[in-house]
């Protein structure tokens, strides 16, 4: 008997649509066949799934079996496969009597004594369910949390084959699976660091604001000590929280690698990975014989920090030039290209010279930070030096800036963004269409870009950074045309371009 099981396989952070077809051949040589590109982990599933279904206590079907895996031009990985090959061979042998499973995507891993374990996924899994108009899903009981939070689909979480068996034979009576309200929880695990503790640097804060008003990048240039990492630690306290749209892009990339905290449902916090600089291309922008994402997609709606910027490798900085430009990451293979979604906020730090400190010698200090490309230089909105703290501001008991004032006007500055775009895009991701019509310069604006790209050799896209720059300013001041006090704050941020 054919039995046909719906079950999906990941491409990238994306699942598809996968068919396990089951055939239970009686007669002939007791044997078992898989096809459709299984990888290692899949065509090694089936002792695992031949003692789960006896350790239940169902016959096994002893059987020549045929198991196809479609598409068969996709390669399968993975081990969520077990279930759907064990509800195949049992409906193909008739220990399921019935034709519910149509009605479901069903994915899981299997232990041997039929334990269902948590599988990769799930939220890629429901969402595809609700594309394919299916009734639901089953899946283990670990992944109920994230699949729960797609709207439309009914969830079906088991704990055991017995269950996945008698739930399908109408025998055992389940509920689908529903949040109890608390479905935000990850911000609540996060320890929140204030950007009071960090003394003196009110001018570096006010820049640390402004990009983190508008979504811009930013490099701080200072030697050590001056609290450059504790500037950066404290920036995702600022930033308002994800959106549902990105809570839900976000929380698909670390459902699909497995990095989703245990019992939440959604991540409401703003991602922030900071890779060592140590890190090789595949690692930052990811890749690999079957595509991964990244760190930079790990980062996306988040916080990318690269501390020690020139000490990460020329080439893998420069593969970082396409996400930093568009938002995603393209990996191409033999077979095709797979898209990874990449928009960040870098938030990048280094020292002056590589002694740590300003050389006596500008060449010294020139040579060091010449490890950075200009291209990347251009793709990075706002350069802040951090000086050392003088004494008396290290010893003052005036409390600086806080984390509560500068979240305040962040939030404020957003909220006009967002009126404004009608989306939750900032003003670093404005296009040329868009920069024209909400960062149109008056004549006294361009007569002041046209004397810092003279002196300064600004770019083309310095120009337009700068534009980008001012006009989160303006929204900061409330102000809605841009105007040459706007236009002359973010041109002080151009620090490389007037040292290059």
């Amino acid at each position: 008997m054919l039995a046909k099981i719906h079950s999906y396989v990941l491409i990238g952070i994306e699942a598809i649509l996968c068919e396990v077809e089951v055939d239970v051949s009686k007669g002939g040589i007791e044997k078992t066949t898989m096809v459709g590109l299984p990888q290692a982990a899949v065509k090694e599933s089936i002792e695992r799934v031949r003692r789960a279904i006896l350790n239940c206590g169902f016959p096994l079907p002893v059987h020549n079996l045929v198991i196809n895996l479609a598409p068969a031009d996709v390669k399968k990985e993975g081990p969520s496969l077990d279930l759907p090959i064990a509800i195949g061979m049992l409906r193909g042998s008739n220990s399921i009597a019935t034709d519910r499973h149509k009605q479901f995507l069903i994915a899981g891993e299997l232990a041997l004594d039929g334990r269902l374990r948590k599988i990769k996924g799930a939220l890629s899994l429901a969402l595809l369910a609700r594309e394919k108009k299916m009734q639901g899903v089953i899946l283990p009981e670990e992944n109920a949390l994230e699949a729960a939070v797609v709207e439309g689909i009914e969830v079906y979480p088991v704990a055991n084959l017995s269950q996945a068996v008698a739930f399908l034979n109408e025998q055992l009576p389940l509920e689908p699976f529903e949040l109890d309200g608390q479905e935000y929880r990850a911000s609540d695990q996060a320890q929140s660091l204030d950007f009071v503790d960090v003394r003196g640097q009110e001018a570096v804060k006010r820049a640390i604001a402004i990009a983190a008003s508008g979504a811009h990048n930013i490099l701080m240039v200072g030697p050590p000590g001056t609290g450059k990492s504790m500037l950066a630690q404290r920036i995702p306290g600022i930033l308002p929280p994800l959106s549902r749209g990105e809570s839900l892009e976000t929380t698909r990339i670390y459902s699909a690698l497995g990095l989703l905290p245990d019992g939440i449902a959604l991540m409401d916090a703003r991602p922030v990975r900071t890779p060592h600089h140590s890190a090789t291309a595949q690692a930052l922008i990811g890749g690999g014989t079957i595509p991964r994402p990244g760190e930079v997609s790990l980062a996306h709606n988040g916080i990318l920090f690269l501390d020690e910027l020139p000490e990460f490798s020329r080439y893998v900085l420069e593969t970082m030039r396409q996400p930093l430009e568009t938002g995603e990451v393209t990996i191409s293979r033999v077979h095709g290209s797979i898209k990874f979604p990449a928009r960040f906020m870098l938030v990048a730090a280094t020292n002056p010279s590589a002694s740590g400190y300003d050389a006596k010698d500008p060449s010294k200090r020139d040579k060091y930070l010449q490890k950075l490309s200009g291209p990347l230089l251009d793709r990075i909105d706002i350069h802040v030096e951090v000086p050392t703290v003088p004494y008396r501001e290290l010893t003052s008991r005036r409390p600086g800036t806080d984390s509560a004032t500068m979240r305040q006007q962040v939030l404020a500055a957003r909220e006009v963004q967002r009126r404004r775009f009608g989306t939750d895009m900032a003003n670093s991701a404005m296009d040329s269409r868009l920069l024209k019509q909400h960062a149109d310069l008056g004549d006294g604006c361009l007569l002041l870009m046209k004397q810092a790209m003279e002196e300064m050799g600004l770019s083309a896209r310095a120009y337009d950074k700068v534009r980008r720059v001012s006009r989160t300013i303006a929204d900061m001041a409330g102000a809605e045309h841009i105007s040459e006090d706007h236009i002359a704050e973010a041109v002080q941020y151009r620090l490389l371009d007037r040292r290059f």
